[in-house]
C-alpha cells in the first residue's frame, strides 16, 4: 500500500486529487493540504511514500518545498503551469500532472509512482544481513556491523548514518531508512520517528519521551509512540 498526500492551495484541485487518491486500490490516503506548511509539520510524524504536489501557493511554491524534504518521498507534481515542468523533471519528480486532468492521467503516474517504489524497496543492492550482523556498502568499501555495536541509526534524504558504540564517526551509507528497518530483526530495533531507528538493547535513558544517547536526544513521534510505549509497558517494573 502506497502512503500519499496532497497539497494544493486550490480547494476544488485539492478535493479532486484526494478523491482520485482514495478511488486508487494500492493507495493509502493519509491527508489533504491546503498550505506547504501544515505538510511539512505532518510529515514530521509521518512517513509518506507519494506527495502530489501543487507548484504555485502563496506562501511557498512546490519546487521550493521539494527541495527541503528529506527521507525522498516521491512526488508527482499537478499544476496549471506548463513552463514549471522542466523544473520539476529536475527535481527527480515521478510525473507531472498539466490541470485540468482526469482520472486516467493520474492513474497512470500513480502507476508509475508504485513501480518506483516497489523497485527501490526491494532492491536492496546495499545490503546484505544475517541475524547477528549486516554487511553496508559505506564509501567505496564494505563494512560487516554487528547488531550489538550499533545505537541508532538516522535517515536522511538520500542516505542513512549508522550511529556505533564506541565509534565517533557514523558510518554512512546510501539507502533509504525504510529498506534498513525491513533488514533489521525487529525483536531489537524500533522505529520511533520518521528519521530515526534505534537499538532497543541500548536504551538506558528516557526523558520526556525522548530517547538519551549521551549529548544526543532521540524523539518519539507520535506516529511510533503506542508501540514504543507498549516495549516499555512490558518492561517495566
Amino acid at each position: 500500500m502506497i502512503h500519499a498526500i496532497a497539497i494544493d492551495d486550490e480547494p476544488l484541485a485539492l478535493k479532486l486529487v484526494t478523491g482520485y487518491i482514495q478511488r486508487t486500490p494500492f493507495m493509502q490516503y493519509d491527508g489533504g493540504f491546503d498550505n506547504p506548511i501544515s505538510a511539512m509539520e505532518f510529515l514530521d510524524d509521518h512517513a509518506v511514500d507519494l506527495i502530489f504536489l501543487d507548484i504555485q501557493m502563496p506562501d511557498l511554491i512546490g519546487t521550493d518545498f521539494a527541495r527541503m524534504l528529506q527521507n525522498g518521498p516521491k512526488i508527482i507534481f499537478a499544476t496549471a503551469f506548463e513552463k514549471f515542468a522542466i523544473e520539476g523533471y529536475r527535481l527527480d519528480a515521478v510525473d507531472y500532472l498539466l490541470k485540468p486532468f482526469g482520472y486516467e492521467e493520474f492513474l497512470a503516474a500513480a502507476v508509475k509512482a508504485k513501480k518506483l517504489i516497489e523497485l527501490e524497496s526491494h532492491k536492496g543492492s546495499n545490503l546484505e544481513t544475517n541475524d547477528e550482523f549486516l554487511f553496508i556498502k559505506s564509501e567505496y568499501k564494505i563494512r560487516r556491523i554487528n547488531y550489538s555495536d550499533i545505537l541508532y541509526i538516522e535517515g536522511m534524504k538520500d542516505y542513512v548514518k549508522v550511529y556505533l558504540k564506541n565509534d565517533p564517526h557514523p558510518v554512512l551509507s546510501i539507502n533509504s531508512l525504510k529498506m534498513l528497518e525491513s533488514k533489521l530483526p525487529a525483536s531489537h530495533f524500533m522505529r520511533v520517528h520518521r528519521s530515526f531507528i534505534v537499538n532497543l538493547d541500548k536504551i538506558e535513558v528516557i526523558e520526556r519521551f525522548r530517547i538519551v544517547f549521551g549529548k544526543v536526544y532521540i524523539p518519539v513521534s507520535d506516529q511510533y509512540k503506542e508501540p514504543f510505549q507498549k516495549y516499555l509497558d512490558e518492561n517495566f517494573l
